[in-house]
């Protein structure tokens, strides 16, 4: 990575999630759709078909490119909102609210991109979660503006340097679509394995 490129802002979401998914998405290039990858495919397909409306007191923009030049970042929104002078992005995901935060940074990631494209603060963003058909509110605040930017942060030095992760098992490898590449419990089966006499 050199100074000119620009991180996904998808990538701190990944990152947040695995470093080692991380690592094969945007490192290595690898991804292997899944049920779920597909399901969330599809969703965003929906999605990001450019418009541009006034609903009541709301305008709404989709999928437009955001970018900032401080932070390095780049990625296509799924929602822009403005209602009463405040803009906000809206971040859409297949499921339902997880037990990570890995979703509320990405939308803390556009916000920084918002602030600097508009020059106005964000102190909100949403996550409309397919499933349950319902928002979640997302507070930018400064603790989660600090933990976008160490992510931000951690993704540049792994893209920067490519030094792979450790794969390390949770409960988060059970829906992963690049588990059977990963094998996150074969280091520790390889280290416990003896060779029977």
């Amino acid at each position: 990575m050199n100074q000119t490129e620009y991180i996904s802002i998808a990538a701190l979401n990944q990152y947040a999630y695995c470093p080692h998914r991380c690592w094969r998405m945007f490192c290595t290039g690898e991804f292997t759709d899944n049920q779920y990858t597909i399901e969330g495919t599809t969703l965003h397909d929906r999605v990001h078909t450019t418009s541009d409306i006034q609903r009541g007191e709301t305008w709404q923009i989709r999928a437009i490119w955001l970018k900032s030049e401080q932070y390095k970042l780049i990625g296509k929104s799924d929602l822009i909102e403005a209602e009463s002078g405040q803009v906000y992005p809206v971040e859409y995901k297949r499921g339902r609210k997880g037990e990570w935060d890995n979703d509320e940074l990405q939308v803390c990631a556009q916000a920084l991109c918002l602030e600097e494209m508009t020059g106005q603060p964000v102190k909100t963003g949403y996550i409309y979660y397919a499933h349950s058909h319902q928002r979640q509110l997302v507070e930018i605040n400064q603790e989660l503006r600090e933990s976008a930017i160490a992510t931000i942060e951690s993704v540049t030095n792994l893209l920067e340097t490519g030094a792979m992760p450790k794969p390390a098992y949770s409960k988060r490898c059970q829906g992963c679509s690049l588990y059977s590449q990963c094998l996150p419990k074969a280091t520790d089966k390889v280290k416990s394995y003896q060779e029977v006499n």
